[in-house]
């Protein structure tokens, strides 16, 4: 029988106790395994994992090796050797309800006007939250790809970002990935917009949600989808999330303007307002506005520098 769905998963040099808990959530899938396909994308891992992943406990399984590093370039290479019609890409950190592809898979078929759409993504941290993080967690939760909501929503609007699923238990049509290819193929600078190494870039997984509303389709969330999301004690750290806010604000200024946004600039205004808040009350307490601000800047200055040339 041929597959209806596609689980890609792209790792790079990924923590084995959380890879194992991630392919036991798909061992465990409600939807018969001989109506889905498993690809496990080794994009440039210091170890080769075939030789160290077993995956023959699924009939419709493969490892492929992509050499080029980067998260983008790992998802092309599982767009082209994917063989369903419905895809669904898994970090090697999220583990998936057990429901998960038979919901994706009925919601591709009851709603016919969604080409990209994701679910609720719940943190399990590994490690209790430091204190200093707790009043700010819930902010910050956006920012480390978790989500939680009580109504399924959906727009056809690029840039609603309320309706976008994120790259964590993303689900898209076949017709709509392989366009998203096509655009990264013809613009290198979208094969940037994602995870590289160790690098925090972001917005790959907007950039291929919002070719669904290109090509007259939509994007949604829906609460019959629910993974797990599993979180380290490096995510919490402030260093990291200050550099996380950075790169994610960065790429979203990125994106937009890659698809037609007229970028922000802060008015002098604005600039003197924040100066004054930040002699009142501290700098301390904006660091993570101030993170964000710094990405934009640095978007903004290099789309300058486009424009330039």
């Amino acid at each position: 029988m041929h597959p209806l769905v596609t689980v890609i998963i792209c790792t790079y040099n990924p923590r084995r106790d959380y890879l194992e808990r991630v392919l036991q959530a798909l061992k465990n899938q409600t939807l018969p395994t001989e109506l889905w396909e498993l690809l496990l994308i080794d994009n440039a891992s210091d170890q080769i994992l075939a030789s160290e992943i077993d995956l023959s406990w699924h009939p419709f399984s493969r490892h492929v090796s992509e050499k080029q590093l980067g998260l983008t370039p790992a998802r092309v290479r599982g767009i082209k050797e994917a063989v369903a019609e419905i895809l669904v890409f898994v970090d090697d950190d999220n583990v998936l309800d057990q429901n998960y592809l038979e919901a994706a898979l009925r919601i591709s078929k009851d709603f016919s006007i969604i080409g990209v759409w994701g679910g609720q993504i719940m943190p399990e941290f590994e490690e209790e939250p430091p204190e200093w993080v707790k009043p700010n967690l819930k902010n910050l939760l956006g920012y480390l790809a978790c989500r939680e909501f009580a109504e399924n929503k959906w727009s056809n609007l690029i840039h609603e970002y309320r309706t976008t699923p994120c790259g964590a238990g993303l689900c898209a049509r076949k017709i709509v990935a392989q366009k998203y290819a096509e655009l990264v193929r013809n613009d290198p600078r979208r094969a940037d917009l994602d995870r590289k190494g160790k690098q925090l870039t972001s917005c790959g997984d907007y950039d291929l949600a919002y070719t669904a509303c290109d090509m007259g389709l939509g994007t949604g969330q829906f609460i019959s989808l629910k993974l797990t999301h599993l979180i380290p004690p490096s995510r919490l750290k402030e260093d990291y999330l200050l550099h996380l806010i950075e790169r994610i604000d960065y790429s979203i200024t990125i994106m937009e303007y890659l698809r037609g946004k007229k970028p922000h600039q802060s008015t002098w205004i604005s600039k003197i307002y924040q100066k004054f808040i930040r002699l009142r009350y501290g700098t301390k307490r904006f660091r993570f506005q101030d993170a964000s601000t710094k990405g934009i800047r640095l978007a903004l200055k290099e789309i300058a520098n486009w424009q330039d040339k």
